[in-house]
């Protein structure tokens, strides 16, 4: 495989990563259970490619939906994401499972890829917090075809930090630090190697109103992919995507929330462009509390 395949390739397959095992998580916008007005509530969630630091309050849940593509190898991966509150905002449950079609020289079938299990713990601020801290722990599983280039051909376990601090009544930022670990992961010819994974990203998110927003997120990462039976390469990837997003205030509690985003490579990256589509439902399942 040519090295612009491989870095197209490990390119996006970061992008794949963040939007499917958390960079769309939280809460904050949807109206509380049993509101029965529409406010113009802010959205303090919904990012793309940066997780933000707020659980899902009590008695809502959200089911988001991102789609991404590559514009010059064409691959491309759509992953549904579903976050539940667990007896409250300190702890959040969530799942990802993810279809893909592999480019760049993958050869793949349009198939599932690796599904996702995530926990994630509240450990300061939340949905009124100034200053919000919740570390994310998730189950990898290998639930992709490796040999079609849609998984990694092993379990692993994924970490993040991600925090998100209010600056002004009109921006937010978001940081993220993570890393990712898959001991026996396979290449397509079945060869087996221990595989470490490191990821960082920062946001801006400008309030422009209560129902629009403006964002700015960069995003990167050091990949490793097997080579050979105990041998690993390493890459990296670095994504700078300005997007928008606005939100949808029903009276039964539902909020609506689509957006665009276009991550542009730089660095290792340049000449990669994608496109970013998302798309969320959260409303109240039952009465907070009960």
């Amino acid at each position: 495989m040519r090295k612009t395949e491989r870095t197209s390739r490990m390119g996006l397959a970061f992008l794949i990563v963040l939007a499917a095992q958390g960079p769309v998580p939280g809460t904050g916008g949807a109206a509380k259970a049993g509101e029965t007005t529409v406010e113009p509530v802010p959205i303090r969630d919904n990012s793309f490619l940066i997780e933000e630091a707020y659980n899902q309050e009590d008695g809502v849940i959200q089911h988001i939906s991102a789609f991404t593509r590559n514009r010059d190898t064409r691959e491309w991966v759509y992953t549904f994401t579903e976050e539940w509150p667990v007896r409250g905002e300190a702890h959040q449950f969530s799942f990802t499972l993810p279809v893909q079609r592999p480019g760049g020289g993958a050869g793949g079938d349009t198939g599932v890829g690796d599904a996702a299990l995530n926990y994630r713990y509240q450990a300061l601020g939340g949905s009124e917090g100034r200053t919000s801290l919740a570390p994310r722990a998730s189950l990898l599983l290998p639930s992709g075809d490796e040999e079609q280039g849609r998984g990694t051909g092993g379990a692993g376990l994924q970490i993040n930090l991600p925090l998100s601090v209010t600056l002004s009544r009109s921006f937010v930022a978001h940081s993220n630090l993570g890393a990712t670990l898959i001991p026996s992961s396979r290449n397509a010819l079945g060869e087996e190697a221990t595989v470490r994974d490191y990821f960082a990203g920062q946001s801006l998110i400008w309030l422009a109103g209560p129902t629009f927003n403006v964002m700015l997120e960069a995003a990167w990462s050091s990949s490793e992919e097997v080579t050979g039976s105990s041998r690993t390469s390493r890459g990296s990837s670095l994504f700078v995507s300005p997007g928008v997003r606005g939100a949808i205030n029903r009276k039964s509690g539902l909020q609506i929330v689509p957006g665009l985003a276009v991550p542009i490579g730089i660095g290792a990256s340049r000449g990669e462009t994608a496109l970013f589509v998302y798309l969320s439902f959260e409303h109240p399942f039952s009465r907070a509390g009960n």
